[in-house]
């Protein structure tokens, strides 16, 4: 008989006082086979019993069936999405099976002891190509891990896979450490036994022949029977128990498991060992890689170091190494005692080697050196990939010039050039700018760049500060600014006449700008009429030394800017009255 599968292995562990059950229920009407009735339920029933110092730690559910998969059921009206699929093939016939799983923790804990109804397991259109040859089933099984205080310190294991038994299959559970016998015990989830077909069908423990006659008999073990109700109507599925405190040893660290088969096509889907166990399980979990600044080689790592699922406290002078592509940074070591299920947190200085930056893998390692025994060591190592983000890039900008609009100053629009740079940098980068290095370097008096900014120097070097919104990683550019002296506008006539409108010969763009600068008006035959500069007031059309409005008519005027990039403006003003 030939067929694919997949392998057994080790799925949860659990550790403390600790204990499991199994209930679930077949949708056979009765045990299948060539002259069985070719129908199947869609739903079937079984009931959770607990005692109220029986507090569940978890609870797995596992569906399984003839064809390629039905892998969205109902728990008591609660609609289920497999979480993870086991697939075999029975390649003499060219027929495949399923298996399926989901995790009810939360929902097992809030229903607790009821009845629970699987439904929607609809088989009933694949089935007629398996009842010829007697391989129509479909079934589901709950495993509970509890918790009571009365009970010795355990250690449950749960493998699962989805194997079939041909000839002859061979499992080796590992992950196993044997302190005690007592108590010891071994059960089964498995599908599709048959309780007339017994042709060399047995089950050995490390090289030992069991069974639980009469419910299992030596020569028939899995033969649609439910350990735990005591039932042997549970058609083509196994929930099985057995003691194996006789069949292994103290010290072991692995369980054999065998099983023959005659005829009977039987797949093993889960398998839980409980072990009395005394010892602690020591994890570890990178919390925190802190990245200063950018390219910074001197930083901070957080771990926690967790004792959890165990049995035994775990010791103070712990180890943990830290690496960063496999070169040693740091070795430091627990400081206090952790108990069952506790955790120690703490703080690791590390200087990364320039060699491995800017991407390496960060790598924690417990109970490396002279390790404590514990029940797993494949559980001992946490990863994770740092990358050193580069600074975000800033193009450099062009110098801003504006017109001076007094003393020296101006207004500069900000809004383009900050829409730019988040246009090119992306939105998970903050843009600020500042007015001065000073204010840069503190983080203070930021400029608003969606409002007009004012400049407080000329010239002066605004910073644009880019950081990183993730790591905190920036850079800066610098955008110089600069206010000049606009051309100033000379209107050709005004009106003296005291209405309050255009009275004085009024230059926009001179006075507070061309600081320095002196203006002469004289009428048609030369005399000089009016004089003025920055700390005068601007010609009113009066003599400057009558004070009496002058006639109406062409005067002309002379302006030294006194601006080395202006020349000499001499023009004529018409003033009316």
């Amino acid at each position: 008989m030939n067929s694919y599968s997949q392998e057994v292995t080790l799925y949860k562990q659990f550790g403390g006082h600790i204990d499991f059950t199994i209930i679930g229920n077949s949708m056979n009407l009765d045990e299948n086979g060539a002259f069985s009735n070719c129908v199947i339920n869609t739903s079937s029933s079984a009931t959770l019993n607990l005692t109220d110092d029986e507090t569940i730690k978890g609870a797995y559910l596992y569906w399984a069936g003839s064809g390629p998969g039905d892998f969205g059921v109902q728990l008591n009206n609660e609609s289920i999405t497999s979480q993870r699929n086991f697939n075999a093939v029975l390649e003499t016939v060219d027929l495949p099976y399923f298996s399926a799983f989901y995790d009810v923790t939360a929902q097992i804990i809030s229903e607790r002891n009821t009845e629970y109804t699987l439904s929607e397991l609809d088989l009933t259109d694949i089935i007629s190509a398996y009842c010829p040859n007697g391989t129509n089933f479909a079934g589901w099984a709950i495993l509970v891990i509890y918790e009571n205080p009365n009970l010795p310190l355990n250690q449950i294991n749960i493998y699962d896979g989805l194997e079939y038994v041909p000839n002859e299959l061979s499992i080796s559970l590992n992950n196993i450490d044997v302190i005690d016998t007592i108590d010891s015990k071994i059960g089964f989830i498995a599908w599709e036994g048959d309780a007339f077909l017994s042709v060399n069908e047995s089950l050995y423990i490390n090289g030992n022949l069991i069974g639980n006659p009469p419910l299992n008999p030596n020569d028939n073990a899995f033969n649609g029977t439910n350990t735990y109700t005591n039932s042997d109507e549970l058609y083509n599925m196994d929930l099985d128990e057995y003691s194996i405190q006789n069949n292994i040893a103290i010290g072991d660290d692995t369980v054999n498991i065998q099983l023959t088969s005659g005829q009977d096509f039987v797949m093993i889907n889960t398998i839980i060992t409980k072990l009395n166990s005394q010892l602690p399980d020591a994890t570890i979990s990178i919390d925190n890689f802190q990245i200063t600044s950018c390219n910074n080689r001197e930083t901070q790592c957080y771990v926690t170091v967790y004792n959890n699922n165990s049995t035994k406290e775990l010791p103070v002078n712990t180890s943990i190494t830290i690496y960063g592509d496999e070169n040693l940074l740091a070795t430091t070591f627990t400081t206090s005692i952790i108990p069952i299920n506790g955790s120690e947190s703490i703080e690791i200085p590390l200087i990364i080697p320039e060699s491995i930056l800017q991407d390496f893998e960060l790598k924690a390692v417990v109970n490396e050196i002279n390790p404590v025994l514990e029940i797993r060591t494949d559980n001992n190592e946490y990863f994770l990939f740092i990358n050193y983000p580069l600074p975000p890039v800033l193009e450099v900008q062009s110098p801003i010039e504006n017109c001076n609009l007094g003393f020296e100053k101006g207004i500069f629009d900000f809004s383009d050039i900050y829409t730019e740079i988040i246009t090119t940098v992306g939105s998970d980068v903050t843009i600020t700018f500042y007015p001065t290095e000073e204010d840069y370097l503190n983080d203070t008096a930021p400029i608003n760049p969606n409002f007009d900014y004012e400049n407080i120097s000329n010239p002066q070097t605004i910073y644009i500060k880019a950081t990183n919104d993730l790591t905190g990683c920036y850079s800066y550019v610098t955008l110089p600014i600069s206010v000049y002296n606009c051309p100033p506008f000379i209107p050709d006539g005004f009106s003296p006449n005291g209405d309050g409108i255009n009275d004085e010969f009024n230059i926009s763009g001179l006075y507070d700008i061309f600081t320095s600068f002196n203006l002469e008006i004289y009428n048609r035959w030369g005399t000089l009429v009016y004089d003025t500069n920055q700390n005068k007031e601007p010609w009113n059309g009066r003599l400057y030394n009558t004070k009496e409005l002058v006639p109406t008519g062409v005067y002309y005027y002379i302006l030294y800017p006194n601006d080395s990039n202006y020349k000499t403006v001499q023009g004529s003003v018409y003033v009316s009255r």
